[in-house]
């Protein structure tokens, strides 16, 4: 008579190999993110196919088998199916992304802008980078910084291959309302200025416009702003060129340019504080970072006492010549 207990051992060792199977076909695959908006997930690859679920724009996929230029992947809730492998990053390009907000979690917002339309978000700046984020049509988003990159033409050399001056586009760093950052081409959005002194612009591109304080006039609050402007084409040296201050007459209610200064290569960011300053209190601050002739990065720091705008002069540096107030 043979004992039951005797099965158990090789019981036992089936079951467990069973388990390790089971976990070895979800242990080990390469895993991607979803880069574009919305996309059905196939059965197969053929053109009549049936839909086996949906993933969006940051899902992360488990790959597990290719197929040309498709792969087949399993969601995080088990769907599987096959998708273009174009809809797909890898974890390299993904974790780029998280870098990239880190290093830009406290960097300055420098201006508000809406997307034109649909948008990508992008690691480095130029066309033909990686991209996983997408942006709706009309999102809401913070510009951080500026860079330049080579536009590419279509069946044009590049300009290292031909000799050519490049032909630059410019790019703005953005953070997104959940927190995506990225490079988006600066065309497809617009900067949010507030229309009563986008109107004096006078066909200049208005890079920021930053509120310095705001002044009672009857029972509303009415905000004085710095603004700040550049040529209207890419690729310019600088960020911006030019600077404007307007404060808000509360005898005539309007706007009027307080101060106003050209001939600048402005570097963002710009900041904007309060100040004491003893006798005249409390006041706006904002500091500008400037290029000098030998190419070094400096810092220019003004201060508002309504209607006045002056330098705060570094330990021996020298006064600027005065600005003539205009009126708008």
């Amino acid at each position: 008579m043979k004992l039951p207990g005797r099965k158990l051992p090789t019981l036992l060792l089936c079951l467990l190999l069973l388990a390790a199977c089971s976990r070895g076909r979800h242990r080990g695959h390469e895993v991607a993110y979803v880069s574009a908006g919305l996309v059905v997930l196939r059965d197969r690859v053929a053109p009549v196919y049936t839909k086996t679920g949906t993933v969006k724009n940051g899902d992360k996929v488990e790959i597990l088998e290719r197929d040309r230029r498709f792969a087949r992947v399993r969601t995080s809730d088990g769907a599987e199916g096959w998708i273009e492998e174009r809809h797909l990053v890898t974890q390299q390009v993904y974790d780029g992304f998280q870098k990239l907000a880190a290093d830009a979690k406290d960097d300055p917002v420098q201006a508000a802008a809406i997307t034109r339309n649909e948008t990508n978000l992008h690691l480095t700046p130029g066309r033909d980078t990686d991209h996983l984020y997408q942006l709706p049509q009309g999102s809401r988003v913070s510009i951080l910084k500026r860079a330049t990159a080579e536009k590419a033409l279509p069946g044009a050399p590049r300009s290292d291959e031909s000799g050519a001056a490049p032909v630059l586009e410019d790019w703005w760093l953005i953070r997104d309302a959940q927190d995506h950052v990225g490079w988006v081409l600066a065309r497809l959005v617009d900067v949010d200025v507030p229309l009563d002194i986008a109107q004096y612009a006078e066909g200049q591109r208005i890079v920021a416009a930053f509120v310095l304080d705001q002044v009672q006039d009857g029972d509303k609050q009415v905000p004085q702003y710095l603004e700040l402007l550049s040529e209207p084409k890419d690729g310019m040296p600088f960020d911006y060129n030019q600077i404007r201050v307007f404060t808000w007459n509360v005898k005539r209610h309007r706007y009027e340019t307080a101060y106003r200064e050209r001939n600048l290569n402005g570097v963002l960011p710009v900041t904007i504080a309060k100040e004491n300053f003893d006798k005249e209190g409390m006041l706006p601050v904002f500091v500008l970072r400037v290029k000098d002739d030998s190419g070094n990065i400096v810092e220019r720091k003004y201060k508002l006492n309504t209607p006045i705008v002056r330098r705060v002069l570094a330990p021996g540096e020298q006064p600027a010549k005065p600005v003539r107030k205009s009126h708008r």
